[in-house]
Parts: structure tokens; C-alpha cells; sequence
């Protein structure tokens, strides 16, 4: 018999805020965290935006050593705000599973930058390899962040790492979700964290064409959706979700942010960087995530979209959601918040599948903001501007990666949970996590 697994903690590190307190009330009033880059001198680059995470205290763990790795501080932080928001911050994880999502880098670049700008090249990478093990090594695990967080938290019933790309973050939710339902164990944690703002992603992405380069209007810069739209912006964040079976949950009054009923996964194998044009791997996932959760197309409320911004992939998704929902596809809200968060890359399923949570917990929709010129081909629902109330009971999540890897996942409200919830948590207090202040659906 497969077990009900719902999400009872949140944490996040995002361009928007850091903690669901934070974070939920600027998505929803449309504020955009896309700037200048001020981490590192980028006016040699063609894009010079992005969205940077600020006024965070990213921890140190006694046995951790991440040095400047900006991904894994953003994870060790998203992971410990989460476990704080679900009341688990003091409590035995050894009966847990940790599922991590990682992008593909196999080195540190913010080692590996100063070493690639240098003028002899070749002389600083000699100067890197002769530091030895005094100095600090250019290549970094893979499963790092995933390695930092099984040790300081002791899961015991499996780590696992996901890396592909995009789709990572929701990939980590999901496979979390598959195993907590058939039994392996009680409690996971599961998420992303990603950061491309350095001087070696930002400049590998803008040889691949997909970025904005509207350095002077950063905030307008990502429009999903938009008929002038020019491409993505890219941004860091990470975020971690808290998944526990729904007797575990109820049996500790913990607080229950929604249940994930649906989950599915697909492989386009069509090109490195580019969507398969009909969106076939797309409408696969979504179809298939469907009939995992037992739900016919017409049940599904609202779509959190992947939404990058970029010419294609609104295109794509756009004719995939009409594939699968038909003439129910015209009366979902659509909504894309990479418009205000910037697309994180591996951490972005992982802080969408929150907002997914969000959205049904306290009835509201963020909009899909800078979408001003609708394209007559992505004709759909798709929030423009404004927050919306919103009564529905399910919402759709998808994650369209590069090289086609597709994931997306299904959350819905459960019947007995209040919409205006957040201002308490369980017995009653205010909202835990560090930095998160109590919200009301009012706001």
C-alpha cells in the first residue's frame, strides 16, 4: 500500500528573500531580485545581471569545509532553515534519507577563475597544483554538498545525488517522494542548490546565446512569456523541502504545507541545450506525473511553469501544456517566477516545488511579472502583473532541463489544512526558520 507523503518544512535561499517568511511576500508582490552582479567585477562580460542571494549568513558547519563554494554554503543554509521550519532542527535524522540535486561541475570556479584570467595560464595553474595540500584543490566531489549534509545530520537510510541540470532540484524532491511512499523511511530531506555567478558560468552561458543581455533594466529583463523576450537571467539559490509520511506528520502536530501525490521524470535526448521542438519529452513527464498521482488532466488547478524566458522553451512548454490539458489548458493559471527569481539552474525545481507548496497553502497565485506584450503563440493563462487569490487544490510543477531532462510534480491541498495557515505553526507559534517573520494570507 503506498504511504501519503506530505511536506512539512521549507527552506529557502533565494534572489527574493531567504525563508518562506520572506520569500512568499515579495513573490507575491511581484518584486524582482535581478541586479547588477556586485560579487565580482563582470564588465569584461556581455551580461552583466543576475540574480545575487544578499544579507544571508551562510553557516559554517564544524565538520564542513566548503571555502568559497557558493553552492554548497547556499545548500548547508537552505537545509538548516528548512529542518528549522518543520520543527526538526534539534531532532535524531538517522532514520531519514537526504536527496540532493547538483549541476554538472567538477570543479570549483571560484578556484578556477583567477586561474583561467590570469595572464599565464599555464604558470597559475602550476602555482594551484604545487600548493598541494596547502593550498586550496581546484577540483571539488561532485556529492559534496550531499557528503556535508549526511555527516553533520547523520541520515542513515540512504544519500543520494542527482545531477541533471535544470530538472535536478524537482529530480531530488521527486525521487525522495517515490522512495518515502514506498516505504524505505519516514522522513526526508530533499532539495537543490545551485550558483552560476561567476565569472566562468556566466561567461560559458553567454556563449550559448540563451542569456538577456539588458544590463541597463535588469529587473525587466526575464520575460516568460513575453513576445520581446530575449532570454534568460541567471541566478543562485538553493532550496531544501522537508517530506515526512503523513502518519509521522500528524502523530508530531507538525505543520503541513501540502502533499505530493504525483511525481514523473522523462529524457528528451534531442540536443545539448534545446527543447525537443513538439515537446514530446515534456509531454510525457506531465502525462505521466498525472497518472502517477491518480489525476485526470481536468483535475489539475494551476501549472507553476519552468518558464525560463528564453524564445524556445516558453514556446515549447506553452504547446506541451495545450498537448496534454486540451481545451482545459485555456482556464489553468499559468504562472512563471523565474520572471522575479532568475533561473537558478539545479536549484530551481527545488525553490519552484516550495512556491507550488506555497501557493496551495495559503490560496494565493504570484504573478508572472514583466509580461506585457503577450506572444500570440503562448497564448494561455498566464498571471500577468498581479497575485491572484486562488481556491484550487492541486498545482502542477515542471523542471524542462538542458538535453531534454524533464521532471514534474504534482502537490495538492489537503482538505483539512487552512488557507491562512502560515500565520502559525504547529501548537500555534509563529513561523520558524531563521529570518522568517509570520505571514497572513492578507498580505
Amino acid at each position: 500500500m503506498r504511504r501519503r507523503i506530505v511536506v512539512t518544512g521549507l527552506g529557502l535561499c533565494t534572489p527574493v528573500g531567504s525563508g518562506p517568511g520572506d520569500f512568499w511576500p515579495n513573490l507575491l508582490a511581484g518584486r524582482s531580485g535581478i541586479g547588477p552582479i556586485t560579487r565580482f567585477a563582470a564588465g569584461a562580460l556581455p551580461v552583466r545581471i543576475g540574480g545575487e542571494v544578499k544579507g544571508l549568513d551562510l553557516p559554517a558547519f564544524p565538520e564542513a569545509e566548503p571555502g568559497d563554494d557558493r553552492k554548497v554554503r547556499l545548500g548547508l543554509a537552505a537545509a538548516r532553515l528548512a529542518l528549522g521550519d518543520a520543527g526538526l532542527a534539534e531532532a535524531n535524522l538517522e532514520p531519514g534519507l537526504l536527496s540532493v540535486g547538483v549541476c554538472l561541475e567538477f570543479f570549483s570556479l571560484e578556484r578556477v577563475a583567477p586561474v583561467a584570467g590570469a595572464a599565464d595560464m599555464i604558470q597559475a595553474l602550476a602555482r594551484q597544483w604545487q600548493a598541494g595540500a596547502g593550498g586550496p584543490p581546484l577540483q571539488i566531489p561532485l556529492d559534496f554538498l550531499t557528503q556535508q549534509l549526511g555527516k553533520h545530520y547523520r541520515f542513515r537510510r540512504g544519500w543520494s545525488t542527482n545531477c541533471s541540470a535544470c530538472a535536478a532540484g524537482a529530480q531530488a524532491v521527486g525521487e525522495a517522494f517515490q522512495r518515502l511512499r514506498e516505504g524505505e523511511a519516514e522522513l526526508a530531506l530533499a532539495g537543490a542548490a545551485d550558483s552560476t555567478l561567476n565569472p566562468l558560468g556566466l561567461g560559458g552561458f553567454s556563449l550559448l546565446r540563451i542569456l538577456a543581455q539588458e544590463n541597463d533594466r535588469p529587473q525587466a529583463a526575464c520575460r516568460p512569456f513575453d513576445a520581446t523576450r530575449q532570454g534568460t537571467v541567471l541566478s543562485e539559490g538553493a532550496a531544501f523541502l522537508v517530506l515526512e509520511t503523513e502518519a509521522r506528520a500528524r502523530q508530531r502536530g507538525a505543520r503541513i504545507y501540502a502533499e505530493i501525490t504525483g511525481y514523473a521524470t522523462s529524457l528528451d535526448a534531442y540536443r545539448v541545450s534545446d527543447p525537443e521542438p513538439s515537446g514530446r519529452g515534456a509531454v510525457r513527464c506531465m502525462s505521466q506525473a498525472l497518472a502517477d498521482a491518480g489525476l485526470a488532466p481536468e483535475a489539475i488547478d494551476s501549472i507553476n511553469a519552468h518558464g525560463t524566458g528564453t524564445p524556445k522553451n516558453d514556446l515549447t512548454e506553452t504547446q506541451a501544456i495545450k498537448q496534454v490539458f486540451g481545451e482545459h489548458a485555456r482556464r489553468i493559471p499559468v504562472y512563471a517566477i523565474k520572471s522575479m527569481t532568475g533561473h537558478m539552474i539545479a536549484a530551481s525545481g527545488a525553490v519552484e516545488a516550495a512556491a507550488a507548496c506555497l501557493s496551495l497553502y495559503t490560496g494565493r497565485i504570484p504573478p508572472t511579472i514583466n509580461l506585457q506584450h503577450p506572444d500570440p503563440l503562448c497564448d494561455l493563462d498566464y498571471v500577468a502583473g498581479q497575485a491572484r487569490e486562488f481556491a484550487g487544490r492541486t498545482v502542477l510543477s515542471n523542471s524542462f532541463g538542458f538535453g531534454g531532462q524533464n521532471a514534474s510534480l504534482v502537490f495538492q491541498r489537503l482538505a483539512d489544512e487552512p488557507l491562512d495557515g502560515l500565520a502559525n505553526g504547529p501548537g500555534g507559534t509563529a513561523w520558524a526558520g531563521t529570518g522568517s517573520r509570520p505571514l497572513l494570507s492578507s498580505e
